[in-house]
């Protein structure tokens, strides 16, 4: 019995070391290197994993950055220039400095300016809803209001507001990673320069209907007029299909054409009241 117990052993233990040998080769065989300052690129990064850079997660960004020959088309939307900075400091380059942005939502078209015609009685996500069905409203270009882009965002930068029908981007939130975009299937989301004190002016509408439809399916939908392109010095305003867009990176916030829009498609947020400009008349004296 004990010499049983004792050659069990010793063949065990003749695997165990066999096995051991051949793992020792085999990992120095196939060992792949990985440059050390993905690491430290990856550590400098916020590790949201968000994908808004365009990569696979901090790790597969880090990676590339290590490999890239210059920063340029690389930018990490979360930690913006500061944590782009500190990535180029490591490897040596010189980061491009990019204008932060935030998410917009280009749709004002709330239940009191966009009244239900109709009622889905489906699943309540907006691409299954945009696939098989217009929206319960005669706009077929506004927001479903289901909630994709709320689904989506980890940084719950995006709020409902139940019983509005359109969400609302939370600026001090949104870290512009782009995943909002992608989810809507309207289009209605972009990426927009992000002005101080998030002032924005946008033309909220996407609707591509001819005027008097468009108008009809919702009282602050853009007709396309012009008036607003014609008012605009800085060449930031363009009309195709009907509609309206106004260029963030062009834009000087005047404000001009919001004065002259017809349907108030167009909005200013996040500005100071108007001043309120009366003229004093002169009062004749008319005693003798």
């Amino acid at each position: 019995m004990t010499i049983t117990i004792i050659l069990t052993i010793a063949i065990l233990s003749i695997i165990g070391t066999t096995s051991a040998v051949i793992l020792f080769f085999v990992a120095k065989k196939f060992y792949v290197y990985e440059d050390p300052r993905i690491d430290s690129v990856e550590q400098a990064l916020p590790g949201a994993n968000c994908g808004g850079c365009g990569y696979a997660g901090c790790r597969a960004f880090a990676d590339t950055c290590v490999k890239a020959a210059d920063l340029s088309g690389l930018n990490c939307p979360v930690g913006g220039n500061e944590t782009m900075g500190k990535v180029a400091d490591i490897l040596g380059l010189v980061a491009e400095k990019k204008e932060p942005r935030t998410a917009f939502i280009r749709c004002n078209g709330t239940c009191d300016h966009r009244p239900k015609t109709s009622n889905y009685d489906g699943v309540s996500t907006c691409a299954i809803a945009a696939s098989v069905y217009s929206g319960e409203t005669d706009c077929q270009w506004g927001c479903l209001g289901y909630g994709d882009c709320f689904d989506v965002c980890e940084f719950d930068a995006i709020d409902l507001r139940a019983g509005l029908g359109v969400p609302l981007i939370i600026d001090d939130k949104c870290v512009a990673c782009g995943k909002c975009v992608d989810a809507c299937p309207k289009n209605l989301i972009e990426l927009r320069k992000r002005f101080p004190k998030d002032r924005k002016i946008v033309v909220a509408c996407r609707n591509k209907d001819k005027g008097a439809t468009a108008r009809k399916a919702c009282d602050v939908a853009c007709i396309g007029c012009g008036k607003c392109e014609k008012e605009c010095n800085y060449d930031a305003i363009t009309i195709e299909n009907n509609l309206a867009f106004i260029d963030s990176d062009k834009c000087k916030l005047c404000r001009k054409c919001v004065s002259v829009c017809p349907t108030n498609s167009i909005i200013e947020l996040n500005f100071p009241p108007r001043k309120i400009v009366t003229e004093e008349k002169e009062v004749c004296n008319t005693e003798k």
